[in-house]
């Protein structure tokens, strides 16, 4: 797997990836700073008047966000480890979740790689020119 990563950033210039980190950490701060203001005006809006609780500040709001991820989890990409699938929906396993075989990819692309994409899009009938603006 640390060799398809290898290749697929083999091109990109290093101020190109530190600013693609850069970008995903200020959207991870933005995220919190809007939940964190979400959950403060929300409360603020209704349980002073509900239940006459006291007002909170926009640092109480994020540390109920983060006392809420502690203790119910949440916020997931909906993984399912341990969880029980719906009625209906079945798992697909089309044998393509075995990562082992990655570890060949960099030395197949160094021995075969780009003669073996050549003869696979010659037998489509297509047109390839590698060159290494392309790549």
């Amino acid at each position: 797997m640390e060799d398809f990563f290898k290749h697929k950033m083999r091109s990109k210039n290093p101020a190109v990836i530190a600013g693609i980190v850069l970008l995903i950490i200020v959207a991870v701060i933005g995220f919190a700073a809007l939940f964190g203001f979400v959950v403060m005006w929300l409360w603020n809006w209704l349980m002073p008047e509900i239940f006459g609780l006291p007002i909170i500040t926009f640092w109480q709001g994020v540390g109920i966000v983060i006392l809420s991820k502690i203790l119910f989890g949440g916020f997931g990409g909906g993984g399912s480890k341990g969880k029980k699938h719906h009625k209906g929906h079945k798992k697909h396993n089309d044998g393509n979740d075995d990562f082992s075989k990655w570890k060949h990819y960099g030395q197949f692309w160094k021995e075969e790689g780009e003669e073996a994409f050549k003869a696979y899009v010659a037998r489509k009938g297509g047109d390839v020119n590698l060159s290494a603006e392309e790549e």
